[in-house]
């Protein structure tokens, strides 16, 4: 698993901090182009995208963000985090860098914070040209959660904060290594990377205050479904089908509610984290997209 950058402490010193109502929200930027803006999933951050930057950097200008709370951006231990604030916080982002214009990628937890985004899209400071969502939670009633997201998020605040702060690396590992496809598991030196991002800034005693976001989903559903429904903005679903939370079953569904929208699916055995399992299908998938999208411009 060879990326851009050797390992997470090289990524990180190659990022930048910007200050959002006090508080430090770290970025990063490389290439030259359009901007496509990475958006990270839960529970780790934007080096989810390691393996993908040399490629797409080739083509783009890369933006990439650690969401409040998550990664080298700050962790508040008494937070309300909400959908709405990520929002809010990549609008400052782009607001920061001066970008008008982007096309998304978003895995994981952001494809919802991308689906809020579409559904206040007249308030955003920067115009979205095309979103591809991956292997994220689109749709309630057919994600499936893992049993530790359920246990650290759907218990009393009180009960998550216990198991957040007892958690295991080992469980943490066991946890990875189910969603991620049987030729393409994380090697030991991913697991380490990821047990102290986790980690980072006494992250992973606050995980169960972010986990609960994926079932405040439900509150969202309808008004996302619409949005996504009445929206010119072109998007499209990559695959990992493996995906024991959001694979085939997901797309399937994605399909169903949007049959005007491309599914592209990745080879039978990739999981959860295309952009680590297989960058290369992943970029192949984003750059037919994008062609499709010069193919039919709306």
């Amino acid at each position: 698993m060879l990326g851009k950058f050797k390992n997470a402490n090289s990524f990180k010193e190659s990022g930048s901090y910007f200050d959002y109502k006090g508080r430090s929200i770290f970025y990063g930027t490389i290439g030259k182009g359009e901007t496509l803006l990475l958006l990270h999933g839960y529970p780790f951050n934007s080096y989810d995208w390691n393996w993908v930057l040399e490629d797409f950097s080739n083509h783009f200008n890369l933006v990439y963000l650690d969401f409040l709370g998550m990664g080298f951006s700050e962790k508040p231990k008494n937070h309300k985090y909400s959908f709405e604030e990520y929002v809010d916080i990549i609008n400052s982002l782009m607001k920061e860098l001066n970008i008008k214009e982007v096309q998304i990628l978003a895995h994981d937890l952001a494809v919802s914070v991308v689906q809020e985004m579409l559904a206040t899209d007249q308030n955003l400071n920067f115009k979205i040209k095309s979103v591809a969502f991956m292997n994220g939670g689109l749709f309630t009633d057919v994600y499936k959660p893992r049993l530790i997201q359920r246990l650290l998020s759907q218990t009393p605040n009180i009960v998550g904060k216990f198991i957040s702060k007892k958690m295991s690396r080992r469980s943490v590992e066991s946890s990875l290594q189910k969603v991620f496809g049987p030729n393409t598991q994380p090697n030991e030196i991913l697991l380490e990377e990821y047990w102290n991002i986790l980690n980072y800034n006494d992250g992973k005693n606050i995980a169960y205050l972010i986990g609960r976001l994926v079932f405040e989903k439900v509150h969202y559903q309808t008004r996302w479904i619409q949005a996504q429904k009445n929206t010119n903005i072109p998007f499209c679903y990559i695959c990992g089908p493996f995906d024991p939370n959001s694979g085939t079953h997901m797309a399937i569904r994605f399909k169903k509610e949007y049959p005007f929208a491309p599914v592209f699916y990745l080879s039978s055995f990739i999981g959860h984290w295309p952009q680590i399992e297989a960058p290369a299908e992943v970029v192949s998938a984003y750059l037919q997209f994008q062609k499709e999208i010069i193919s039919n411009p709306s």
